[in-house]
């Protein structure tokens, strides 16, 4: 038996309730859910890679299919190394879905196999990002309301 396996990739720095939003209702369609934190060697995360993981793996510890792993490189490398069939992504707005669908137009040509699936985050978590949380957070901001209670004490802590 085939099991379905679905891709979540980002840098997640750090994992919002926006994510967690993704992530519990496409852990519903997959029989396993793997979060790819990227290493992202492009951007200065806040957090280092260690930090994000640990994060992305207490917040999702309730789903019992999640799997968190980091990556580096293209996202249908990892699609193929993993055996997935599909690559999730969440659609916040239209600038978001003009980006998304240009990314998945290119992993549709470099990986046929591989669908991409997109998700519009619930109306009350549409809003957030992680640019903002870390920006609200950095400048003294209340962010209860935006991430998990493990990634809050994380921020305070910065």
């Amino acid at each position: 038996m085939n099991q379905r396996i679905g891709i979540y990739s980002g840098t997640f720095d750090p994992i919002t309730l926006g994510h967690l939003d993704i992530v519990a209702r496409s852990a519903k369609l997959f029989d396993t859910l793997i979060i790819a934190v990227a290493i992202a060697h492009h951007k200065k995360t806040m957090f280092t890679l260690d930090e994000r993981i640990a994060q992305v793996r207490e917040a999702c510890k309730a789903t019992a299919n999640v799997v968190v792993q980091p990556f580096e490189g293209l996202i249908v490398d990892f699609c193929k190394a993993q055996n997935a069939v599909a690559i999730v992504r969440g659609v916040r707005n239209g600038t978001d879905l003009d980006y998304e669908a240009q990314m998945a137009a290119m992993n549709q040509k470099m990986l046929p196999s591989v669908e991409t699936v997109f998700l519009l985050p619930t109306p009350n978590v549409q809003c957030i990002s992680s640019t903002l949380v870390r920006e609200i957070s950095k400048l003294g901001g209340d962010v209860t309301q935006m991430v998990s209670p493990n990634v809050l004490a994380a921020l305070k802590a910065r």
